[in-house]
């Protein structure tokens, strides 16, 4: 079926779009999430999502394959100006999805997990749900106070990471309560070389504010503290390298 051609900046679905494409927040009033660039939409097909729109310039539907153009439940086709409208990227894409949410997920209390305390850098969050996702972690939950799980900065910083996650936002330290792994909490001045340290598993990793680190209401949930050896003796890694290395030694831990 060709796709529907829009050509108003002022059509209702494309104010829509563009509210999805650049607010951060504007996902959870519309109850679904817009996908920027072939990546990204193919990354949740091949998770087995389809998306209930596609969105495509003359040039990206003309060169669409057909697992593309038939992905989604309806077309649209936008003229380049308006795509550079909709799309916060300096480089446009020639499509994009939207997909839509299915609510929040239930808590997985035994799954392997990643906690986010208030991080507040998009970049950051979105890097760390992509090794979450790499190295055997099914679970994150972000603390309120934590980017926007699915604002488009954390999307495209994921790489798709998203759909092979259970994702929960916007939770309180008393919803940790129904987890059943041990905590594991890092910090820069005490607790075992994460090296050398017997890792359980299944397990939750706690990762905090880039500035203020781990709440104390997480620290006082601590199964274990964990540090990171520095030999060149800077102060800190940033939080998203942290949370790669930690992963990474649960995940090589498990071998």
């Amino acid at each position: 079926m060709s796709p529907q051609d829009i050509a108003s900046r002022d059509n209702p679905l494309i104010k829509q779009l563009r509210a999805l494409a650049q607010g951060n927040t504007a996902y959870r009033e519309q109850g679904r999430v817009w996908l920027d660039g072939d990546h990204l939409c193919r990354a949740l097909l091949a998770r087995g999502g389809r998306p209930v729109l596609g969105v495509f310039t003359p040039d990206g539907w003309a060169s669409a394959d057909e697992a593309l153009q038939r992905a989604a439940e309806r077309n649209v086709r936008v003229p380049d100006a308006l795509m550079a409208g909709i799309s916060a990227l300096e480089s446009p894409p020639r499509m994009g999805f939207v997909w839509a949410l299915h609510g929040a997920p239930a808590l997985q209390p035994a799954a392997p997990t990643v906690v986010l305390d208030r991080l507040q850098d998009a970049g950051n969050v979105g890097s760390i749900l992509r090794s979450a996702a790499a190295l055997g972690f099914v679970q994150v939950l972000a603390l309120k106070g934590t980017a926007a799980l699915w604002s488009p900065k954390v999307l495209r910083a994921g790489m798709g990471a998203h759909f092979g996650l259970n994702l929960i936002e916007q939770l309180a330290a008393d919803d940790l309560q129904a987890l059943e792994v041990p905590l594991l909490v890092t910090s820069s001045h005490q607790g075992d070389w994460v090296h050398r340290a017997a890792l359980p598993w299944p397990c939750g990793w706690v990762f905090g504010h880039e500035g203020q680190g781990v709440s104390e209401a997480l620290m006082q949930r601590a199964h274990a503290f964990m540090r990171i050896a520095q030999p060149g003796g800077e102060e800190s890694f940033n939080v998203a390298a942290a949370a790669a290395i930690c992963l990474h030694a649960s995940a090589v831990s498990r071998l």
